[in-house]
């Protein structure tokens, strides 16, 4: 993405889970690290986008990565998971937002966040009119 920027990755920390994980003097068993919410696995299960790596802890093929996408200038949208092709669009559209990238694997519940960065084109925008939802209404 040609406005990717301020990239973190988070691959240190997720190998030190892993690491402690297999050693037993750290007292790290795979329930704590597969912990996943269940509306994280629903999540990874509907909105989730498939990628080549494998569960580092079950081996499972099943793993996806979540885009949770965050900003001010998001207004009400901000919280919401994206595909990439609509992180594509946005970049033109907003000036700057935060996208954190979440791996989860829906067999075993592993899940941790590998890297995170912002994304927009830096011109400075008002966050969208608060749109009317359902809850709203009937709320």
């Amino acid at each position: 993405m040609w406005s990717q920027r301020e990239v973190i990755d988070y691959a240190l920390q997720r190998r030190s889970t892993l690491r402690a994980m297999r050693q037993p003097i750290r007292n790290l068993s795979s329930l704590d690290a597969c912990d996943a919410d269940p509306m994280l696995i629903r999540s990874a299960k509907y909105h989730g986008e498939p990628t080549d790596a494998h569960c580092p802890v079950c081996d499972s093929a099943a793993m996806v990565n979540l885009h949770y996408t965050f900003g001010d200038q998001l207004g009400q949208y901000s919280g919401r998971i994206k595909r990439l092709a609509e992180l594509e669009e946005m970049q033109s559209l907003y000036g700057e937002f935060k996208v954190v990238v979440v791996e989860v694997c829906p067999d075993c519940g592993w899940n941790h966040m590998i890297a995170s960065y912002l994304l927009g084109d830096g011109v400075k925008r008002k966050p969208p009119r608060r749109q009317q939802t359902v809850e709203d209404i009937y709320g």
